[in-house]
């Protein structure tokens, strides 16, 4: 099989699952049960890995993707269902996390640092000099590289699920991994 009729496949595929969203985000706004807990088991896992990746604590990272996913399901009549909803949940998730890191800097928390010893997360975490370096990064260069880089999102599609200028996500991207690089290679 060619690479263009690969990338066709995964197209159709990403089309039956934004579709078989759309049809479960549809039930759950008609109060279906069923639907939310299906919403939540296909999202969790990614839910998860981006608020790991940001906030690099597992237990908090939990406590972020379930919060930002009852605020989701919370603020679903005010989903717009013309868009995909993975991106519009990363945002929720993306924007939790950061603002998890930022209060957690500004109250300087005691032991901080030992968040890399907690339990691994129910999937391969990346690097551990990968995740010290992500740390490093300011939120908003993280939330851009974990969305791009980790969770596959197109440059296009941050900048609608975090709502900034295309511009705005290209250069906090160019900048992160700039500054990534920095980081590993020192």
């Amino acid at each position: 099989m060619d690479a263009t009729a690969l990338e066709a496949g995964r197209a159709r595929a990403a089309t039956r699952r934004d579709e078989s969203d759309a049809a479960l985000v549809r039930a759950a706004q008609r109060g279906s049960a069923a639907a939310v807990e299906r919403l939540f088991e296909r999202h969790w896992r990614d839910a998860h890995r981006a608020a790991y990746w940001i906030v690099h604590d597992a237990a908090a990272a939990e406590d972020i993707a379930q919060e930002a996913f009852l605020a989701a399901m919370n603020a679903l009549d005010r989903f717009d269902r013309r868009r995909p909803f993975a991106p519009w949940l990363h945002r929720v998730v993306v924007n939790r996390a950061i603002d998890h890191t930022r209060t957690r800097t500004a109250r300087r928390e005691v032991g901080a640092a030992l968040a890399f010893e907690h339990e691994a997360p129910a999937f391969d975490p990346p690097d551990p000099e990968l995740l010290s370096a992500l740390a490093e990064l300011p939120p908003d260069q993280r939330a851009v590289v974990v969305m791009r880089h980790m969770l596959g999102c197109s440059p296009a599609q941050i900048a609608v699920a975090l709502d900034l200028p295309r511009g705005t996500v290209n250069s906090r991207l160019r900048r992160g991994l700039d500054r990534l690089g920095e980081l590993l290679a020192a």
